[in-house]
């Protein structure tokens, strides 16, 4: 499993290397109890491997949410990403499985504590800031069921 996430990583990199400049992405609403987020969806593979890449800043209330296929342990990093971000790691119900803060501009690797479909990236301390944590529920229409195919 490790050696096969380094190289789906090591692949990823290749190809957000090409990226020079932020990508815009539509967005949706997801809401956290009271709180509302303007979360931009990434849903394939070039928009996850962008991400939030070369941003100077995002809006206090803006995130990304990374939607994935099929739940597995999903790992992420912050190669050319110039903000602090925190990731909570989510289910596909909504609810939050564990919360990584990550450093700008590093290859450390913030995995999943078990598989999910979705990261949603915020600020860092947003999460903690509103009382967040493994546990909690993120609301909105991107936490639906997988389509099998």
């Amino acid at each position: 499993m490790a050696q096969s996430a380094l190289a789906v990583l090591g692949l990823l990199s290749l190809g957000a290397n090409a990226q020079t400049g932020p990508q815009k992405l539509p967005t949706t609403q997801l809401t956290a109890g009271m709180h509302l987020i303007r979360a931009e969806v990434a849903d394939d593979d070039l928009e996850r491997q962008i991400g939030l890449m070369h941003r100077p800043s995002m809006g206090a209330s803006d995130g990304m949410v990374f939607v994935f296929e099929r739940p597995e342990v999903q790992c992420f990093w912050m190669r050319n990403t110039l903000i602090p971000l925190s990731a909570a790691f989510i289910d596909d119900s909504g609810t939050i499985v564990n919360i990584a803060d990550m450093k700008p501009q590093s290859d450390d690797s913030h995995c999943s504590k078990k598989p999910v479909r979705f990261v949603l990236e915020m600020n860092k301390g947003w999460f903690d800031k509103r009382g967040l944590k493994a546990g909690s529920v993120i609301g909105g229409a991107v936490f639906k069921p997988a389509v099998t195919r």
